[in-house]
């Protein structure tokens, strides 16, 4: 008979802390991303409570990974990427709508806009 191997809620606290310090993003950024407690953060990465799809979800975004990342075994399939821990809020912002837009077309507008107003 196959056995399945489970992933534990300990095993993604582990890989949520470590993705968590790679970037550079505190425990209470990641608690304000999620909307609860710094402690609640500490209690999922110490696997003492379980992390529900939503939030499985919000935490994959954040940190730029897709969801299957925190039940792979070996090496991660991303690219590290050096973020700055903190945007300014405006730069938050603009990126919480940017990550709203679902068509392809409008997300290239949106960055054909910000291209030309940088320029």
């Amino acid at each position: 008979m196959y056995k399945r191997k489970i992933t534990t809620s300990r095993e993604i606290g582990e890989k949520i802390k470590k993705r968590r310090r790679e970037l550079g993003i505190s425990q209470e950024r990641l608690a304000e991303i999620l909307g609860v407690t710094y402690q609640q953060v500490q209690r999922y990465e110490n696997g003492t409570n379980r992390l529900n799809v939503e939030n499985i979800q919000l935490i994959a975004d954040a940190f730029s990974v897709s969801v299957s990342y925190f039940f792979e075994n070996g090496k991660a399939s991303f690219v590290k990427e050096e973020l700055t821990p903190y945007l300014q809020a405006d730069e938050d912002k603009l990126l919480k709508y940017f990550r709203k837009i679902k068509g392809i077309n409008s997300k290239n507008i949106v960055l054909q806009v910000a291209r030309l107003a940088a320029k």
